[in-house]
């Protein structure tokens, strides 16, 4: 059995703002379900919320600031859940990374410069909690100092980083270096310095034992200049310890068959049912209940990397058919705009719900015949898993765990029952565009769209699966 201090900035159901919040809400329980002993390690931010007790376990000072502890549990697990709480750094309104006007905290590099050496005090056994981890396993760049700092310890822990995103990588000007008062010995080319900035994700990238990242295909991406975002030579050259493990998705929460959020249940047996989500989904967004029209879903950040831009191109020119839309997303002002004028000029086609709601999130992936992901780049992506769990088709670009986890349709594919989706190969307008025509004419054929249907809500995508690759991993270090 392995002591694994699990190291995240959030976690579903605590707080989540993206992918990341889902992994460390659900890998977490499945080591643990493995028999592993592992503890969950998060700022107190003002807008967690907390499931069942809160217990004061211990304080500490670290670099002149005082820190409590706080013990949470895990929902549904015996995974306890430590939340690092200062009020001056965490106890802020907004989420995160941001402020409540959407702009990036202005201490963000000192307020997880402190979270990465709590984490080091506990992983060390120095905070009082007489609990000494065998691995720490950090996650995206708000992490990334903990295995630099690790680096200085005898006797220290294992660590493993995990690279969810690497476009966003914790880049702050030179000056923060010194005044966060961090070991000389990181300010250099090889280590935290990054063309005279610091870099909190290189402190997991150049210190940490194993780099795994979301995806096979990922993983493989980010040692190319397109997607490296200019660490693509240190990743080639740490590439011997560089693992692609595609995520799981939590199979509890998004399961047709017991999803509370949705109007009638149904699984891979009782497809049909599925019509009943539909029409709930198009009378819930104002839309005509109207069977034979194909639904598309998209659940998104409205940002370029999502490919939204993609889709918006040829929106009109769609409307023309018969379909309709289901969008549900916040991001660039500009694209939430474009998207509710044209949800405006065309009612009966389009509906918009700017921000997130998860029920809605869960009643599109029932209700809708075909879900979008045009995504320019995807390190993992769960809609696409959870859209093949819901007998919902696919439309994603060949990128990084879309490519990974969905079958293109082709007449082989579905012939030998291996197809789950529609894949598109490059991020123009022109090529989506032709990936749904594409689902359309699929759509028609009943016998077909079954297939796809049957083969998708057939797939394993458990987090089981990964957990024994992760643990598998642990083992090997």
């Amino acid at each position: 059995m392995k002591k694994i201090l699990f190291v995240s900035s959030e976690a579903h159901p605590f707080i989540k703002t993206g992918g990341l919040g889902d992994v460390a809400g659900s890998l977490p329980k499945a080591l643990a379900e493995l028999g592993q002993e592992v503890r969950l390690i998060l700022p107190n931010y003002k807008a967690i919320k907390t499931f069942g007790e809160l217990h004061f376990l211990s304080s500490l000072r670290v670099d002149n600031m005082s820190v409590n502890i706080f013990e949470t549990q895990l929902p549904d697990s015996n995974v306890k859940v430590w939340l690092i709480d200062q009020p001056e750094y965490f106890g802020l309104a907004g989420n995160p990374y941001l402020d409540e006007a959407g702009n990036d905290w202005s201490n963000n590099a000192e307020r997880f410069a402190l979270f990465c050496r709590i984490t080091v005090e506990i992983a060390m056994d120095r905070a009082h909690l007489n609990w000494r981890a065998d691995i720490v396993h950090c996650n995206d760049w708000q992490t990334g100092l903990v295995p630099a700092l690790l680096s200085f310890e005898q006797n220290r822990p294992a660590s493993v980083f995990t690279i969810h995103n690497l476009a966003y990588q914790g880049l702050f000007p030179a000056n923060k270096f010194y005044s966060l008062n961090l070991p000389g010995r990181l300010w250099y080319p090889d280590g935290v310095e990054f063309h005279g900035m610091l870099s909190f994700i290189k402190g997991g990238l150049v210190y940490a034992d194993r780099i795994t990242t979301v995806s096979h295909t990922y993983a493989q991406e980010i040692q190319t200049p397109e997607l490296g975002y200019n660490l693509d030579g240190l990743l080639t050259y740490r590439n011997n310890s560089l693992f692609g493990i595609i995520n799981g998705i939590d199979t509890d929460q998004w399961n047709p068959a017991t999803d509370n959020y949705i109007a009638e249940h149904y699984d891979v047996n009782s497809i049909d049912k599925k019509a009943v989500n539909k029409a709930s989904l198009q009378q819930r967004l104002g839309l005509p209940v109207d069977d034979s029209i194909p639904v598309f879903g998209l659940i998104s950040r409205l940002v370029e990397q999502k490919g939204i831009d993609l889709l918006l191109d040829y929106l009109p020119e769609l409307f023309a058919m018969p379909v309709q839309f289901a969008l549900l997303g916040s991001g660039d002002h500009a694209f939430e705009n474009q998207l509710q004028a044209l949800a405006a000029a065309y009612p009966e086609k389009l509906s918009v719900t700017i921000g997130y709601n998860e029920g809605l999130a869960h009643s599109i992936e029932a209700g809708a015949d075909i879900f979008l992901m045009p995504s320019r780049f995807e390190p993992c992506g769960m809609n696409q898993m959870y859209s093949q769990r819901y007998g919902t088709i696919p439309i994603v670009r060949q990128t990084g765990g879309l490519a990974d986890t969905v079958q293109d349709a082709l007449p082989e594919t579905i012939a030998n029952h291996t197809a789950s989706g529609v894949v598109f190969n490059e991020a123009n307008p022109g090529s989506l565009f032709e990936a749904i025509k594409r689902a359309l004419l699929l759509y028609q054929n009943k016998d077909a769209w079954r297939k796809l249907q049957v083969q998708g809500m057939s797939k394993d995508f458990s987090w089981q699966q990964s957990a024994k690759q992760y643990l598998s991993l642990y083992e090997g270090i």
